[in-house]
Order: structure tokens, then sequence, then C-alpha cells
């Protein structure tokens, strides 16, 4: 079996669709959550991940703030981003059925752990193979006898916005690949524009672009 393990989405459908074509041979797709905020398509990409008809869908902790109503935290970038997509999101009903985890074939799959940012060098115990997303940085690496992987995000790489992060996993050989493809967010950026997001969102975007 083909999984397809993507986190990260964040309302940048082109990116989704690209990577949907990229690996129309997957048995199954997994997201690990947020799929919604920041990007114009929060809509859209709730639904094009609904179409699916082998799908695991886990709550993000922006699923979690637009259920609520209420971005919790302090960052006035993400709130402003917030202020923007909450108010034109119309499908509650379909992420309130997301899950907050999902194992199988001895391996977890979860949104983060304890909430936090794990990045390469963060300290972590694990009880089995674990596939996480949240923090956007891509990696893969053994912890006594389990494997971490962070999947990246598919539509907001923070090193290279031009860039999707996903992994396959081949569960007959038991073998991750971490996959990297440029992309450009041109049209992320062109429709940011057309609907008139606040400056600040748009820079932030353009900031995280390599060159």
């Amino acid at each position: 079996m083909r999984i397809l393990i993507l986190s990260d989405i964040h309302g940048n459908l082109p990116s989704l669709e690209y990577v949907l074509k990229q690996e129309k041979s997957v048995d199954c797709v997994i997201s690990l959550g947020d799929v919604v905020n920041y990007g114009p398509w929060s809509n859209e990409c709730v639904d094009l991940l609904e179409s699916l008809d082998n799908k695991v869908l886990i709550m993000g902790n922006h699923e979690e703030a637009f259920l609520s109503g209420i971005y919790p935290g302090k960052n006035l970038i993400v709130k402003k981003f917030f202020n923007e997509c909450y108010p034109l999101f119309e499908r509650k009903d379909k992420i309130t059925n997301y899950i907050e985890s999902f194992s199988f074939e001895n391996s977890d799959f979860i949104h983060t752990i304890n909430r936090d940012y794990i990045f390469p060098d963060t300290e972590v115990n694990i009880s089995k193979n674990t596939f996480i997303g949240h923090s956007h940085r891509m990696f893969s690496k053994m912890i006594k006898d389990y494997r971490l992987v962070n999947v990246g995000s598919v539509g907001q790489n923070r090193i290279n916005i031009d860039e999707i992060n996903y992994v396959i996993w081949n569960t007959i050989k038991d073998t991750v690949e971490l996959i990297k493809k440029p992309y450009s967010a041109d049209r992320l950026i062109n429709q940011m524009r057309i609907k008139k997001y606040p400056d600040i969102c748009t820079e932030y975007i353009l900031s995280k672009r390599s060159s």
C-alpha cells in the first residue's frame, strides 16, 4: 500500500491540487491537519479532501480555531490571517468530523506532539513510529527504535514558499520517501492581492521566498 501523508495545506488550493495530481496512484491520503487559514481557499481545500475516496482527516490547531471562532494565540500576523479567512469559512460541518489521531500498522498519525513545534533537534519521546506536521519543517529521524517523521507543509513552506513537502509511505516495503517539489506560489500571492489581504499578510508570504 502506498499512502500519501501531507499536512499544513493552509488554504493553498493550487498546491494541494498539484500534489494530488502528482500522486494519483496512492491507495490512501492522510491529512495531518491545518487544512484551513492563511490562504484564500479554505473552503475549497476542505471540499477537495472530502471528495477523496480513501482518506483520513486529522484535526489541526487551525481547525480547532475555526470551530471555536477564536484564534487563541498572540501572533499579530496569524490573527490578521484569521480575521481575513474565518468570516468566509463555510465548512464547519465538515471539519467537525476531523479526528484527533489515527493509528495504522504500528504507526501513529497526529498533528503534533503535546501541541509543540517539533524540529529535528527537538527532544521528544515516542512509543511508535509517528508522523506529524505543525512545524512546517520536513525531516525524518530515529528515536530509539522508532521513526519520527515530520511531513512538512504542502501549502506554506516556511523556508521556501515555492516548495511543497509531503511523504509517501510504502507499507509493504516500509519505506518513507520525503518528497520536495518546486511549485510557484504566484497564484497564491496573486489571489491574496485580489482578495485585498492586509499588506502584513502578503508581505509575510513574500518573505518566505528563498530569493
